[in-house]
């Protein structure tokens, strides 16, 4: 049957003879540049992303880990066509290699096949290769199309959805970047099979920071349903991931380039930036410290009395349970001088004021303002910060 989700349809596949039906699709509403993100498990990778595949050549941008797992199902799946012709590169793995220099592999390989206007990149992988592919794509040639086939929770229910692209720089992360979206989202829920535990719960970070933002009840299965997700339970994956892409979805189609509304998405995430970017890319998961971010923003929050005591407590206990960190990291210098240049160069920074995303009222509302009592953010920084 068909759920009608404004302004996204969801609509659920039946049951059928093949595994490999898709069990969800989700439509990100984007008037001309709208495009289908599918989930299931054991999709057919041909098929789906034949169809979005319009030209003769196609570039798979992946890294070192994830190509000996899924660069020959995704070379076969695109040569399956019979008229496509396949090029690959492969990046170094992780955050720490999220840069200008390891982004110019790309579009080398790119040039030296003779790639045109006309080809399609396949980001195949998680959050740091869908950045830099699609900011690949909006860059080469000023402009190719591309598909996102991501493999972990972190890309599934955040990062592979929204058009959001682009390299960190030494001060500060996601600083180079465009808004460009992919023609598909092709989320296989067996790929997660590979994924080490600690990849898994950075992911869910995100899950939870959706039910924090506007969906409580969301939040509230979340509670419920935890150890299932941890334990990589099928149906809660799926659930999760599909309910995190619908409100994702929702948000982008409202709001883009980011004015208002989609800033919300980057709950927990000024003070998460700024430990990534002083502890150095790569030694926390993006996931990690976004946790701590979201604790300190809900800490905040009700220093601020915007929100009621059980709102923080319950955030921390959802994280814990998790086993994603709910302080920072001692002895790495992380003072509070430290985090307030880091955020005073945040992409939230308007005019030169400082604007957060805080939760406030009930469970599931949230507010992006800078229009807040800076003695509680130095409050809040206190009690988690170095001296």
């Amino acid at each position: 049957g068909r759920s009608s989700l404004s302004p996204v349809r969801c609509a659920v596949a039946e049951p059928g003879p093949s595994c490999n039906e898709v069990s969800a699709q989700v439509d990100v509403d984007l008037g001309d540049r709208s495009y289908p993100i599918y989930i299931g498990s054991d999709l057919d990778w041909a098929q789906l992303l034949g169809k979005h595949i319009p030209g003769k050549t196609a570039l798979i941008v992946t890294n070192e880990t994830i190509a000996p797992l899924y660069l020959d199902k995704c070379v076969a799946a695109l040569t399956a066509r019979g008229d496509l012709r396949v090029e690959t590169v492969v990046l170094r793995d992780g955050e720490e290699y999220k840069t200008m220099d390891e982004l110019m592999k790309v579009f080398d390989a790119a040039l030296t096949a003779r790639l045109d206007r006309k080809t399609t990149f396949v980001a195949l992988g998680g959050g740091v290769i869908g950045d830099m592919t699609g900011y690949a794509a909006a860059s080469y040639q000023r402009g190719v199309h591309f598909v996102q086939v991501p493999t972990t929770t972190m890309a599934m229910v955040d990062s592979s959805v929204g058009g959001k692209t682009g390299v960190n720089h030494p001060l500060g992360k996601n600083m180079i970047g465009a808004f460009y979206q992919p023609q598909c989202v092709l989320i296989d829920t067996k790929t997660l099979s590979s994924l080490p535990d600690r990849e898994l719960a950075s992911g869910i970070a995100e899950v939870v920071k959706y039910g924090l933002i506007r969906d409580a009840p969301f939040f509230e299965w979340q509670e419920a349903n935890m150890t299932s997700l941890l334990e990589r339970d099928p149906e809660a994956l799926n659930y999760a991931i599909e309910r995190s892409c619908i409100n994702k979805a929702e948000v982008v189609a409202e709001d883009e380039k980011e004015a208002g509304l989609r800033a919300t998405l980057n709950l927990g995430h000024t003070f998460g930036h700024a430990v990534e970017t002083n502890l150095g890319y790569g030694e926390w998961l993006h996931g990690e410290a976004v946790s701590v971010g979201m604790c300190m923003a809900a800490d905040m929050s009700q220093r601020l009395g915007w929100v009621d005591n059980g709102i923080e407590e319950r955030t921390r206990r959802l994280l814990e349970q998790c086993n994603l960190p709910v302080e920072l990291p001692k002895g790495k210098g992380l003072t509070k001088d430290k985090f307030m240049a880091t955020m005073s160069v945040d992409k939230k920074v308007a005019d030169g004021l400082l604007r957060m995303i805080l939760l406030k009222g009930p469970l599931g509302g949230c507010v992006f303002t800078g229009d807040f009592d800076a003695s509680k953010l130095d409050e809040t920084l206190s009690k988690y910060c170095e001296p």
